[in-house]
């Protein structure tokens, strides 16, 4: 959520980012209004208080005194009750406006492109050739078929829809997408972090709205557990209610996870087979810095992502992601959108493949993660950014797609090799 003192500092930059995301800006006006009375509700609080304690003390000259202290015990009673009063106001007035602070998106960085949704995301690079096929193609579920790479059925049976066993070299190309990731993703100084696969309430709010995954992220039954559907969420945790050093930043760390996606409301055979899954190992990267450096660290994590999927030699586009599109904690995203082939009925499509984000101190206020300023010894909230290296399900169905031969195999990616031990993946026989 915003700090607070963006509210009372600068409410006129929030209103106009509510704007641009097709708000009514008098929220902004309301939590302000909120606010003012929270803050001069504790004022009077204060003010209750300090007559407490002088009530208090001629209570206790009374009675040394030996004279008696009736009246002043019932103006006692009187002042404890109207702090108990004052008290649940002052949570209430707390509540009304934190819980209308949740619904106020990040504040836009001035190059998100004004929109309604995805349709109006902006490509603003294009890398790779798209294949041009002079056979019939097949889309990624048929391939997995003829290839006997997965089993949908089985799993539907198993665990339900949107599930898969992966097999023979799709599991092994799994594994190999991960290793690539975290092999090059350690090389850029990013420690590896295998995490808890489940958050309780409080830490998983800290970096998502709750509200806007409700239809997306499990619960676990008569448990304060929540399945985590992006590594993301525990590697943000990891300093929660941590004051860090100037020094130590920027922390980079990279998870390493299987996600838990329940994927409420996707439907069409685009969504089918292992592009849109309830499970998925994917291999995330987040980095905490100061403010000044988040924009250099969100060039890095969007170029890290380019790397590896020029490194894999798929092509791509990269999108400047809309206000229509984007989450509350954005400032501003890119996606890179691999082509699929197989995808659209066969007719081809760019599909997302990882999104980069900077949530400046979103995240770190409702996590409480700040550092402390080394010449001034201020403290201030972290800025986090984030962004997908590899999510394997949706990097095998663009390598199968663009990479699938006349007799039927397909090859694997050159740089893959050492981790695959295997160059194609051929039809088995019959």
């Amino acid at each position: 959520m915003l700090d607070i003192k963006v509210f009372r500092e600068n409410p006129g930059i929030i209103k106009e980012s509510e704007k641009k995301r097709g708000r009514d800006p008098k929220r902004v006006d309301k939590i302000v209004e909120l606010d003012t009375a929270w803050r001069k509700a504790n004022q009077e609080a204060d003010k209750l208080k300090n007559k407490r304690n002088t009530v208090s003390e001629e209570i206790n000259k009374l009675k040394k005194a030996g004279k008696p202290a009736a009246a002043k015990i019932k103006e006692m009673k009187s002042v404890a009750e109207n702090i108990r009063k004052q008290d649940e106001k002052i949570k209430k007035l707390l509540e009304q406006r934190d819980n209308l602070i949740l619904g106020i998106g990040n504040i836009l960085e001035p190059s998100v492109p004004i929109g309604k949704d995805e349709s109006d995301n902006v490509p603003i690079k294009h890398v790779g050739k798209k294949p041009k096929f002079n056979f019939k193609f097949k889309d990624h579920i048929e391939l997995g078929e003829s290839l006997d790479l997965f089993e949908f059925e089985t799993a539907a049976r198993a665990a339900g829809a949107r599930f898969a066993y992966f097999k023979n070299e799709a599991a092994i190309l799994d594994l190999a997408l991960q290793h690539f990731a975290v092999d090059y993703l350690t090389k850029q100084g990013f420690a590896m972090v295998w995490p808890p696969m489940m958050l309780n309430r409080a830490t998983l709010a800290g970096g998502v709205n709750l509200s806007e995954f409700e239809d997306t992220i499990y619960k676990i039954e008569g448990e304060d557990l929540y399945l985590i559907g992006t590594s993301e969420h525990p590697l943000i945790a990891l300093r929660k209610d941590q004051v860090l050093k100037e020094k130590d930043l920027p922390i980079k760390v990279g998870g390493i996870s299987a996600c838990f996606r329940k994927e409420a409301g996707s439907h069409g055979r685009d969504t089918k087979g292992i592009f849109r899954m309830h499970q998925f190992n994917k291999i995330e990267q987040v980095v905490y810095c100061k403010p000044e450096d988040s924009p250099k660290y969100f060039k890095e994590l969007q170029r890290n992502a380019e790397k590896l999927f020029e490194a894999l030699e798929i092509p791509f586009r990269v999108v400047n992601t809309c206000t229509g599109d984007l989450g509350n904690k954005q400032a501003i995203m890119y996606d890179i959108e691999a082509w699929m082939p197989g995808q659209n009925n066969k007719k081809g499509a760019y599909r997302e493949v990882t999104s980069c984000s900077n949530c400046k101190d979103y995240q770190a206020v409702t996590l409480n993660t700040k550092f402390i300023r080394e010449k001034t010894g201020k403290k201030e909230y972290v800025h986090m950014l984030n962004n997908t290296a590899i999510a394997t399900p949706r990097a095998i169905v663009a390598i199968l797609e663009n990479f699938q031969q006349k007799d039927g195999s397909v090859k694997i990616p050159k740089v893959l090799w050492k981790y695959t031990g295997f160059k194609v993946i051929k039809p088995k026989k019959k």
